[in-house]
């Protein structure tokens, strides 16, 4: 794709990116949400977003593509398709992601995961926890869409980086101005 004003542009015309008042799957408040099924819908669009990631990973040896469901198993599934590797997801099971459905991640895999959108990384850190916990080693991330900083290692690619303000609840100035609050995600 090109670059990160013409990225955003099409997050905007195609009602992805959302700005007002915000519940984050994280538990943080935000004024701007990344409604990604907005974009997941339109396999063209993830489809353009999807190979920046494959691009970049298309170099590095590696046996097997993840996400996590729901959207990250949507990017996950395009980048296994223009990497031509396999693709397997993890499900939460009793608040743990665990593999079901006859995937297996054995000793030594090399694995790609693969996000929508990095808030926090507590998703992603979760699938990473399930591929290490079965002997695989995790070669790289790849997301679509990076709202900020996270301790992630390793260190996320995403196709776009955005430096998005979120507060807790208690510092919320949008909660002090009273502005009513508008749960979207998934948790």
């Amino acid at each position: 794709m090109t670059d990160k004003a013409d990225k955003l542009n099409r997050l905007r015309e195609c009602g992805a990116f959302l700005e007002g008042h915000f519940l984050l799957s994280s538990g943080r408040h935000s004024d701007v949400y990344i409604e990604k099924f907005r974009l997941l819908e339109r396999p063209d669009l993830t489809g353009m977003f999807a190979s920046d990631i494959a691009k970049h990973f298309s170099g590095v040896p590696l046996d097997l593509v993840v996400g996590p469901l729901t959207g990250g198993v949507i990017v996950a599934h395009e980048v296994a398709k223009l990497l031509s590797r396999p693709l397997a997801f993890p499900e939460r099971i009793d608040g743990v992601m665990r593999w079901r459905r006859g995937f297996k991640i054995t000793q030594g895999m090399r694995v790609l995961i693969c996000e929508d959108v990095i808030t926090t990384g507590k998703s992603v850190g979760e699938v990473l926890t399930a591929v290490e916990r079965e002997g695989g080693e995790v070669i790289g991330i790849g997301c679509l869409i990076q709202r900020g900083e996270t301790d992630l290692s390793p260190t996320p690619y995403p196709v776009i980086k955005l430096a998005l303000q979120s507060w807790t609840p208690e510092e919320c100035p949008l909660c002090e101005q009273g502005m009513p609050l508008e749960k979207r995600g998934s948790r």
